[in-house]
């Protein structure tokens, strides 16, 4: 590409990201710098890049950085009516980002310019959102939230990439980082339910919608219990609870199509066979319970608790490093039958173990994309009897039983589902 284009593209780009960031500055009546202030902050950014390129100096790029800061407070300083009502902070750290955001693409950043722009601007957007799940948050909460971030980012550089143990498959590495993909779509799902009820709760059928898809994609299993429960208690009708449970496990359905596309894209297909068609009869038993719905709404419970903590992720590590290890020692000892006896026995207790180190064996071409559709599927069937017994132990028998009617279908589904991904 002729060299004056690229440059033009990239001025252009840095005008982009400052306006759109601008473009939200401009609703606050306060800010000293608007739209137009932030589409030259961007621009001064890649300015003083190509600058300082030109000259082989990256103090240009330091003094404008500098230049700007002053200006911005300078602006905030000047005017004292508008610092009684707020110090300007977010604003000039905003305007300050831009220009660096100017500089990277310059440089040929453009990409992670663009998203982190973007980013920015949403974060300056939903502020309100922010502070309002903000005082919704518990000390647990927090506590949760920072141990994940440790699990991720301390603990999971740390270990070593490189395989263990039987067979070869205990990669600590790949171990820690499933621990982390579980905890971050449980804590996601979390903190998306927590943000609707910053939002209050409109109309029950869109409360019940929310809290049994998002907390379906915490843990349907508790869930589950949590509805049946009230359901026994009087709290919320069999028609309600059984909303929010079979949103809950269809929600389930959903988590283990992303974990497949997520782990191992190549298997979607087999894997889709085997569970899509669960996913689709949970239709006919969750719209006879939607009509019986009227005007309750879902309870905040104290028994759901922010999914993520440190012990929790052991234990899960240590459970999906041991469901691996025996997923290949039967797999390679036992065939296909073996690994079928072992994601029953798992997808009593959990499904995400069993699905994983299915996942894992099939990138490692251990067995075959039936194989590992067929162990989930599996899985996932033994998992919904489970549910179904919990409804019947927590909420009394006639809850029970409009569960296990309300499931016989994707259990029906998946059996078919097996037939499909071996005959079809």
């Amino acid at each position: 590409m002729n060299a004056t284009l690229s440059i033009a593209i990239a001025f252009a780009t840095s005008a982009a990201i400052g306006l759109l960031v601008g473009l939200e500055r401009e609703r606050n009546p306060l800010a000293k710098a608007g739209l137009r202030t932030f589409t030259l902050i961007a621009v001064l950014g890649s300015l003083t890049a190509l600058i300082g390129e030109t000259v082989g100096s990256a103090w240009i790029v330091v003094g404008g950085f500098a230049a700007t800061a002053a200006v911005l407070a300078g602006a905030y300083f000047a005017d004292p009516r508008t610092t009684e009502v707020e110090s300007g902070t977010t604003t000039v750290v905003a305007a300050l980002a831009v220009f660096c955001l100017g500089v990277m693409i310059y440089h040929g950043l453009s990409l992670l310019a663009v998203t982190l722009g973007v980013g920015i601007t949403a974060l300056l957007y939903f502020k309100p959102e922010l502070e309002g799940f903000s005082k919704q948050l518990t000390a647990q909460d927090i506590r949760s939230m920072l141990q994940f971030a440790a699990l991720s980012v301390v603990v999971l550089p740390l270990l070593p990439n490189e395989p263990y143990g039987p067979h070869g498959v205990l990669n600590p590495f790949q171990i820690w980082l499933m621990v982390v993909l579980i905890s971050g779509v449980s804590l996601a799902g979390y903190v998306a339910w927590r943000l609707t009820l910053t939002r209050g709760r409109s109309a029950a059928q869109r409360g019940f919608l929310l809290t049994g898809l998002l907390g379906g994609l915490v843990s349907s299993t508790a869930t589950t219990l949590v509805y049946s429960r009230h359901a026994r208690d009087g709290t919320h009708s069999r028609a309600a609870a059984s909303t929010i449970i079979v949103l809950a496990n269809a929600a389930m359905l959903v988590r283990v199509l992303l974990i497949t596309t997520i782990v191992a894209p190549t298997a979607v297909l087999a894997i889709g066979k085997a569970v899509f068609p669960a996913l689709l009869l949970t239709t006919p038993a969750l719209l006879r319970a939607w009509r019986a719905v009227h005007h309750e709404s879902p309870r905040d419970s104290a028994e759901y608790r922010n999914p993520t903590n440190l012990l929790a992720a052991l234990a899960f590590g240590a459970t999906y490093g041991l469901i691996l290890l025996l997923s290949a020692w039967v797999s390679q000892n036992l065939g296909a039958a073996g690994l079928y006896g072992l994601a029953v026995v798992s997808g009593l207790s959990d499904v995400d173990a069993i699905t994983l180190s299915s996942l894992q064996l099939f990138n490692a071409d251990a067995i075959l994309g039936a194989n590992a559709a067929t162990a989930v599927a599996l899985a996932v069937g033994a998992n919904l009897l489970v549910k179904c017994g919990i409804a019947f132990v927590a909420g009394g028998t006639k809850l029970g039983r409009g569960t296990l009617l309300a499931l016989s279908g994707p259990l029906v589904a998946l059996a078919a589902g097996i037939g499909l991904v071996h005959y079809a």
